[in-house]
Parts: C-alpha cells; sequence; structure tokens
C-alpha cells in the first residue's frame, strides 16, 4: 500500500469512523508529532484521540487531490477535517502535513492547520487527556 492510499485509509477507517482501536495498526510506538510548533509521543497522541473519539464529535475528510507528494517511506498532502458537535456549527479545519512511515505505519507526522486545531473548544477533552503539547 502507498505512502497516500494508507493515510486515506486511515482518515477513513479510524478518524471517520472514531474507532481509537485502530490507533496501533496505524502508528509507530515511536510516533512523534509536530503539530502547529507543538510536539506530542505516541501515548499523548492516543490518549487524546481515545477521549474524544468518545465524544459527540463527528468527522468529515476532503482531500487536495491536486497537492499530494509520494516517496516510498513519505508523503505530503492538504487535507480539510470538518468536525461537528450538536448545537454547534461545523468547523472545518485545513491541515497541510507531511508524513514518514516506518514499518508500514505513521513513525513522523508534521502538521500546520488553519485555524490552529488545538485551541478549538471541540478539542478540550483532548488536551486535557493528552496533557499539555510541548512547545
Amino acid at each position: 500500500m502507498s505512502a497516500k492510499d494508507l493515510l486515506i485509509e486511515m482518515f477513513d477507517r479510524m478518524v471517520v469512523a472514531k474507532d481509537a482501536s485502530l490507533l496501533e495498526h496505524y502508528y509507530d510506538p515511536g510516533f512523534r508529532l509536530a503539530t502547529n510548533g507543538a510536539t506530542q509521543t505516541y501515548a499523548e497522541f492516543a490518549a487524546g484521540h481515545e477521549t474524544v473519539y468518545a465524544t459527540a464529535i463527528g468527522y468529515d475528510i476532503r482531500y487536495d487531490d491536486a497537492a499530494w507528494v509520494e516517496g516510498a517511506d513519505r508523503v505530503a498532502g492538504r487535507v480539510w477535517i470538518t468536525t461537528t458537535r450538536p448545537g454547534e456549527e461545523p468547523t472545518e479545519v485545513e491541515v497541510v502535513l507531511i508524513a514518514t512511515l516506518k514499518d508500514g505505519r505513521i513513525h513522523r507526522l508534521w502538521e500546520l492547520t488553519w485555524p490552529d486545531w488545538s485551541q478549538l473548544k471541540a478539542f478540550e477533552s483532548y488536551q486535557e487527556a493528552a496533557g499539555s503539547m510541548r512547545t
């Protein structure tokens, strides 16, 4: 499976479906996230996702098909993630990302988002579960 196909499958099967049991399937135990100047370990990332997926949040993903750049073990792309929660207007977050793979799983992920997802009310429980991200 290509790096791009792996990311798209992960978004569909794990994020949109809110299935935290797939974290280990898609993410290497040595995973590190760099997002908007802050970093997280695999454990922090997993704790945040497990907590948010248990809420009433919903996700929809759109891909910029013209923005993919791919190598054997890395991929860069642009996606829009729309979050929905009962009683709130949907929020669309633009994500520009670069990911590297190790043994078929995401090992490093660098991303910039607009707006900054970590500042959105929908992700307050993520921040509490994951702990504060290091800058």
